[in-house]
């Protein structure tokens, strides 16, 4: 059953009408920050109370009985200055506390409630197309944060932060793949790395569009509690005349964002300490080299990327 609820926040309403009885608190405040760019973390929301209390970000909004069209005042403020957008983003040490997701897989992927957040976003979130998916082309979905860049490491530009072969990696990988930036922090942010690297405006390869965090769902794990994970089902439910889990692989240094679909995901080596390992990290040198194999193949569904460095070996040594 879905929700109407109304958000009161800097002399405005907004009207939710997206989440339903069985999403949570924090499934709402990531609908805001869509909405008004009020970090989940920075939000106060205002008579949400269960027992009394206000209501954990885990509670299900259908046990807080809310009458239609509830209205609910909303705290909180984004971020607007350069100095914010440019910097770290908030919460953003995931790397050194993933898990290894191979027993989570079962009891998330499949489940019935995890599978109608992404159909929501399918319906609901907007992709702004940067330039148009090219017919036949495969899709490579990167991550920013340790992936491209060390987003830690100081510097007096974010050139010097830039993963090693960065730009002929995606120059290689542009023609086979149509390429998708996805980031779990806000679109402002994205695009101004983006620009700052000069990934944005380089003339050899293009980026297809660009995703952020309000693109992401929450799922509830058994072991984990809830988390926020990368569906790549988002994707191939807006652009399936293009794309699917046969021609689709997901690069991020934190396994857990492919929860929802392992089989597309690899796991990449984290990029840090960029000062240090500038002139040892030979990554994404060794990553294009696999994804020019892959590219041969008609169905990805057959490769464990798990193993992809034995893989290339492999094929190298035929």
């Amino acid at each position: 059953m879905s929700l109407s609820l109304i958000i009161k926040w800097g002399g405005q309403e907004y009207t939710i009408t997206s989440l339903s009885e069985e999403d949570t608190v924090l499934d709402l405040k990531q609908s805001l920050k869509g909405l008004t760019g009020v970090l989940p973390e920075r939000q106060k929301l205002l008579g949400l109370k269960m027992k009394g209390k206000p209501a954990e970000d885990d509670v299900k909004l259908g046990a807080l009985k809310l009458k239609p069209n509830t209205k609910i005042m909303m705290m909180g403020t984004r971020e607007e200055s350069l100095e914010d957008v440019l910097g770290p983003p908030p919460d953003n040490d995931d790397v050194i506390n993933d898990f290894d997701i191979e027993e989570e897989v079962v009891e998330v992927e499949n489940r019935e409630e995890n599978l109608l957040k992404i159909s929501r976003r399918v319906k609901e979130y907007k992709v702004e197309i940067l330039n148009p998916p090219r017919e036949g082309k495969k899709l490579l979905v990167l991550d920013v944060d340790y992936t491209l860049f060390d987003h830690r490491s100081c510097a007096e530009t974010g050139v010097e932060l830039m993963r090693p072969y960065l730009h002929e990696f995606l120059t290689s990988a542009y023609e086979d793949y149509d390429i998708v930036i996805w980031s779990a922090t806000n679109m402002k942010w994205i695009e101004a790395k983006m620009k700052e690297l000069g990934v944005s405006t380089n003339a050899n390869y293009k980026i297809t569009f660009m995703l952020d965090s309000a693109a992401m769902i929450t799922v509830h794990t058994p072991r984990r509690g809830l988390i926020d994970v990368k569906p790549l089902g988002v994707i191939w439910g807006k652009f399936s005349e293009y794309y699917s889990k046969k021609n689709t692989i997901m690069f991020d240094d934190i396994g857990r964002n492919f929860l929802m679909n392992p089989q597309n995901g690899l796991k990449i080596r984290p990029f840090m300490k960029a000062h240090l390992n500038r002139d040892k990290d030979k990554e994404l040198l060794k990553l294009t080299q696999y994804l020019k194999e892959i590219a041969k193949l008609d169905d990805f569904l057959e490769l464990n990327h798990k193993h992809w460095e034995r893989y290339l070996s492999k094929k190298q040594g035929q």
